[in-house]
């Protein structure tokens, strides 16, 4: 069974001066910040699940009943995931290059991020995992130090690496190791967006089939959610970046844009990201930037808005419920929030609980089914996706993927 990760504060108030602040770095004062006030000291930390109480306890959590153990795996490698904490905790992995909207901050100012996500694997999803900011950049690098670290996991979610070295990282990681990698970024907002998409669809008596999309955002995440909506039957989509539409006729086009061009863009659309909105059903944002408003209005009758960037959305939704029937975004305070953390935890527990070799299409299909198939009778404009507090969630995912893994083949219990 693996440690758990708690809190081990029980009250931020320890962090802070009688006069209501925070005590900066060289005992100097800084203004009084919650964030700041939550985050001192780590969000996180390891708790033992045995007790060591007397010699007794000691003798058998460490020497000598330890070796028993240890001489065992060494006899049947199988019997690690049965006595350690390999099989239920993930190792987060990172260098610092694409933090949130902060970009290429460097290992240690990340680790704020991937101690947050940790926690909410643990809350989301009950699984376990540990926060490993790398000191390198380099691709090769990245990949043999993860391939080090991995007996030690049962899983490696792969986080905040800038595009485009995050999809080799990733493709070379699923070669070189029989454990799940998974890159967040690009998947698990891929998985969120397409249940989103199927209740949007269903909503208004239509069909993935029926839809053409157009994602403003040709990294990490754009290139992923294309190919993936795709996968899952969406009539067409085109991906636009800085430049406009990624298309055959463009000669600046990166190896996976070339790649892209090939999979997208049935109509042969070119020129810019508003062009391409005209007749369109689906606007998805995950690039930032403003969509102007004539754009929005030249979409198709009972349109659907994503408009995923954060703090501020690529199309406001005051602007987009004007011509939208089905608005979302990245945000928190408004409805539809398309966020991973939908996605990921029970994606992990699924895989670590049938000790899946890797996370398939399939896996991720069934991921985003049931995700929509939560809302159920529920669906509204403003009720395409539940919360992420929503209780069902979690279970829902983890039964889904579970049962994939082992409809696929990739299951190894």
């Amino acid at each position: 069974m693996a440690a758990e990760i708690v809190n081990p504060r029980s009250d931020s108030s320890a962090s802070r001066g009688a006069s209501g602040s925070t005590a900066g770095h060289e005992g100097t004062e800084e203004p009084f910040d919650p964030a700041f006030a939550l985050h001192r000291g780590g969000k996180m930390a390891v708790q033992a699940t045995v007790p060591v109480r007397d010699k007794d306890d000691l003798s058998l959590a460490y020497t000598p009943g330890v070796a028993k153990v240890c001489s065992a795996i060494a006899e049947q490698p199988e019997l690690v995931h049965d006595y350690t904490w390999k099989s239920s905790v993930v190792a987060v992995v990172t260098d610092g290059t694409a933090v949130l909207g902060l970009g290429d901050i460097g290992p240690e100012a990340s680790l704020p991020v991937m101690e947050g996500k940790a926690i909410l694997f643990k809350q989301f999803g009950g699984v376990d995992a540990v926060p490993i900011a790398l000191a390198t950049t380099d691709v090769d690098e990245i990949i043999d130090t993860v391939v080090r670290l991995a007996p030690s996991f049962g899983g490696v979610n792969l986080e905040d690496i800038s595009a485009p070295r995050c999809f080799e990282i990733e493709r070379r990681l699923q070669e070189r190791l029989d454990i799940p990698v998974f890159h967040d970024d690009q998947h698990g907002t891929a998985v969120v967006t397409l249940a989103a998409l199927r209740n949007a669809a269903r909503l208004t008596g239509r069909t993935l089939g029926d839809l053409r999309a157009v994602i403003s955002g040709a990294g990490a995440a754009g290139v992923a959610i294309a190919k993936f909506l795709l996968e899952a039957g969406l009539g067409d989509v085109a991906v636009a970046d800085r430049k406009g539409v990624v298309s055959r006729d463009r000669d600046d086009l990166t190896p996976v844009k070339r790649e892209l061009a090939e999979l997208t863009n049935k109509a042969g659309l070119s020129g810019s990201l508003e062009s391409a909105l005209a007749g369109a059903d689906v606007f998805i944002g995950v690039s930032g930037g403003t969509v102007p408003e004539p754009a929005v209005a030249s979409m198709a009758p009972n349109s659907f808005v994503f408009a995923m960037a954060n703090p501020n959305p690529e199309v406001h939704p005051d602007i987009a419920h004007k011509y939208a029937s089905v608005v979302a975004t990245g945000r928190s305070d408004y409805p539809n929030q398309i966020n991973n953390v939908l996605a990921f935890p029970g994606i992990f527990a699924g895989a670590l609980q049938v000790r899946a070799s890797r996370i398939t299409e399939g896996m991720k299909i069934a991921a985003a089914d049931a995700l929509a198939d939560v809302v159920g009778d529920e669906l509204s404009a403003d009720y395409v996706i539940p919360s992420p507090f929503d209780e069902r969630v979690a279970p829902a995912v983890t039964a889904a993927v579970a049962a994939a893994a082992r409809a696929e083949g990739v299951a190894r219990r």
